[in-house]
């Protein structure tokens, strides 16, 4: 049975960011091939909010919410490869969105899954760059 928690980093356990984090690295450090500084002092703000997803105490998906100047920043949004297609992340989303209803939101997109950030109504909002050999898309929701 798939559980979603969220709270502000400074509330949760150092098991539980472990496990956060270590499905970041996994995920985007290991299967992506990039070799970035995942831990960039974001986390730590005292309004970064983690949103995960368990199955059997293991996390299998996640996101983070920010704050940027007015504006909400959503990012970090990474699935289990043995969770992927189930919806998962979708329900993160959603969940994230709720909280910042009212608010412009902001997130830079890998360019192949920008559609799926589209089905939220996100559109894009600037040019694509590339990041650590990955193309990426700018992406704006506006209430």
């Amino acid at each position: 049975m798939t559980e979603y928690r969220s709270a502000p980093t400074a509330e949760l356990s150092p098991l539980e960011l472990y496990a956060i984090l270590r499905l970041r690295v996994d995920v985007f450090v290991v299967e992506q091939e990039c070799a970035y500084p995942e831990l960039d002092g974001r986390d730590v703000e005292p309004a970064a909010i983690q949103y995960w997803a368990t199955d059997d105490s293991e996390v299998v998906a996640t996101l983070r919410l920010l704050t940027d100047g007015p504006d909400r920043r959503i990012g970090r949004v990474a699935t289990a490869v043995a969770a992927r297609g189930r919806g998962i992340a979708a329900d993160l989303m959603r969940g994230a969105l709720a909280a910042c209803e009212g608010q412009t939101v902001r997130l830079d997109a890998q360019s192949h899954l920008a559609h799926w950030y589209a089905r939220f109504g996100f559109a894009p909002d600037g040019e694509e760059f590339v990041e650590d050999g990955i193309p990426h898309t700018p992406m704006i929701r506006i209430p």
